[in-house]
């Protein structure tokens, strides 16, 4: 049977809690997120390579806490008087006397904040010795690369999106070869399901093999 017309599931982010997976590389960073608003001083950091969840996980504390968006490099202080603060990439650049307030702040009522990085704050450059001190003492909640578990479910959530139930052999044979990422688990099923679409038929181990063996940019995929 063809397939019917294709949808537009093309559908902002989600960055509710129930949306995230959770698994032995992030479950650490997620109790530590839980335990606000008893974060020592008021901060935490929360430290992962690029494609872990670490935005995911900020926006849905950002949400649940009240907090402002500041940007790291220009940051509003005015806006952040009395309530809690998230900066994102902060080791792409800050504005050391706007960061080192706004570490004093965030043990003040009403405030508190949440930064996150790719690298510890041990590892960040700051020009103020206040601040290096400050950073040095930040407390830290680190996510790893996604392991098997987390990538199995966010695959998982990325198909059922789609309506699509991909055969059980199909998964453990995405897992050994994609790459390590959650960005790239959602590429991959996009490009899976349109592929699919493209053959008119569903997603099958034999598909996916040919999408990973190809290694030409001009290589029709589906060629026998």
């Amino acid at each position: 049977m063809s397939r019917q017309l294709r949808l537009d599931l093309n559908r902002p982010a989600s960055h509710a809690r129930q949306d995230f997976v959770v698994g032995p590389s992030n479950a650490q960073a997620v109790a530590a997120l839980d335990a606000w608003p008893a974060w020592h001083g008021g901060c935490l950091a929360l430290v992962g390579p690029k494609g872990c969840g670490k935005s995911h996980l900020a926006q849905d504390w950002a949400a649940s806490a009240n907090a402002i968006l500041l940007h790291a490099q220009a940051p509003e202080l005015d806006q952040a008087h009395g309530r809690p603060v998230l900066v994102e990439d902060v080791d792409q650049g800050f504005d050391d006397e706007a960061l080192f307030h706004l570490i004093n702040m965030a043990g003040r009522e009403g405030g508190g904040l949440l930064v996150t990085a790719q690298t510890p704050p041990a590892a960040w450059t700051a020009r103020l010795p206040d601040l290096r001190s400050r950073l040095n003492a930040l407390p830290v909640a680190l996510i790893e690369a996604p392991d098997d578990e987390v990538l199995e479910g966010v695959l998982r959530k990325f198909f059922r999106e789609r309506n699509i139930r991909p055969p059980n052999e199909v998964l453990p044979y995405l897992l050994r070869r994609m790459e390590r990422s959650i960005p790239a688990a959602r590429d991959l099923v996009e490009k899976l399901d349109e592929a699919a679409d493209a053959e008119q038929r569903p997603i099958s181990r034999a598909l996916a093999r040919r999408f990973f063996d190809d290694d030409t940019e001009n290589l029709d995929l589906f060629d026998d």
